[in-house]
């Protein structure tokens, strides 16, 4: 009994180790603050670019608070490799000159929170 008791308080300061700054996205990949303007989503799994999009959508959105027409941008260069995560901002000169994403229009390193956010909602198969 005495070993249980031991693992229970480990057990939960484990449990509360997680940065002050992290938020889960709607499809349960992490985003990390990593400045007042700046976040990042690391690798957690299958996930493609999209995937990306679509948590730091969700990010901004209800963690950050922003409109749906503000604009994300993406700070890591594409294509990114395969364990790889991927770095976003709200300033467009820290911007990288593609998105990764297919996209119709001009070819920007940044989409609208909305937009990014709207890729949650599109069942991908992997």
């Amino acid at each position: 009994m005495k070993i249980f008791l031991g693992i229970v308080p480990l057990l939960t300061v484990l449990g509360l180790a997680q940065p002050a700054s992290s938020f889960t996205a709607e499809n349960g990949l992490e985003v990390l603050a990593t400045g007042s303007r700046d976040f990042t989503v690391p690798y957690g799994g299958l996930s493609g670019p999209a995937d990306f999009w679509c948590a730091a959508g969700d990010y901004a959105l209800r963690e950050l608070g922003l409109r749906s027409g503000a604009q994300i941008y993406r700070t890591s260069a594409a294509p990114r490799r395969a364990g790889d995560g991927m770095r976003f901002s709200l300033d467009a000169t820290a911007a990288v000159r593609s998105t990764g994403l297919l996209l119709i229009g001009p070819k920007t390193a940044g989409i609208t929170a909305g937009h990014a956010r709207s890729l949650c909602d599109i069942p991908l198969k992997r």
